[in-house]
């Protein structure tokens, strides 16, 4: 499987961008120029998601492996900066403990090794997105209006509306929604079990957003048993999409982390 990438920068060590649920590689642009004189930036769709091919089933396993073969076949033997945010961040953590070798240091954005209660307020999301009228849709204004009062949240809302693009046949969503609505207990979950005793023992940074309750002291223990050299950074005044409610103080973070 190719994943669909942009890559800015012409020189410099490699970091390589996994966005989180129904985002997409592009998410990222801000960060990766700021961070482009200094690295060769890729910013990859996963699987299921934007421009990327789709996948039967849903498995943090799989789809670890499908990016580690993507990354790979065009990075070669230079291992690389690997940049995980909440469902990427998952799946970046995986292909570090299944690739090591892939991998010289892992920032992981506001997740942890840890399974969740089923989905949270993705599965309101990805209701009201399979239920918006496609057919009967003529302009993209008139699909923020419909799912309005289910995501009262206008930035949320357009995060969401980024993957509702029209061709020629009319609009179509780019995530693959019957898979990840079908997959959500997985999709929140954690393979801890079919991991083994992997560990990782690379530089590991976890940012995570002060107002957001995905990392907390508890999930400490499976942390450092899985990543032997971590550290953790708490970003006041941001949630849960820390790049893009803190931008700057985000990007110095990464900066010293990539350093």
């Amino acid at each position: 499987m190719s994943l669909h990438r942009t890559e800015l920068g012409e020189s410099g060590p490699r970091v390589v961008f996994c966005h989180g649920l129904f985002g997409q590689g592009k998410n990222w642009t801000q960060i990766a120029k700021a961070l482009s004189a200094d690295h060769r930036v890729a910013l990859l769709d996963m699987p299921n998601h934007g421009r990327s091919p789709w996948t039967e089933t849903f498995d943090y396993l799989e789809l670890a492996d499908l990016v580690a073969a993507d990354v790979s076949s065009w990075a070669g033997d230079e291992p690389v900066a690997l940049v995980g945010h909440s469902m990427g961040g998952k799946i970046a953590m995986c292909l570090a403990l299944r690739h090591p070798q892939l991998v010289e240091r892992l920032a992981v954005v506001d997740i942890a090794p840890v399974a969740y209660d089923s989905g949270r307020e993705f599965i309101g999301y990805t209701r009201t997105m399979r239920a918006l009228d496609l057919a009967g849709l003529e302009r993209r204004a008139q699909a923020d209006e419909a799912m309005a009062e289910a995501v009262p949240n206008p930035v949320v809302r357009s995060f969401l509306l980024q993957n509702l693009r029209r061709t020629d046949d009319g609009w179509h969503w780019q995530p693959h929604l019957e898979l990840l609505a079908d997959h959500m207990d997985e999709l929140a979950g954690w393979p801890g079990d079919e991991l083994g005793d992997a560990t990782y023992d690379g530089p590991v940074l976890w940012v995570g957003g002060a107002r957001s309750d995905y990392i907390s002291d508890e999930h400490a223990g499976e942390m450092d048993r899985r990543f032997l050299r971590n550290r953790r950074v708490l970003i006041k005044e941001a949630g849960h999409w820390v790049h893009s409610e803190q931008p700057e103080i985000f990007l110095e973070v990464l900066r010293r982390f990539l350093r």
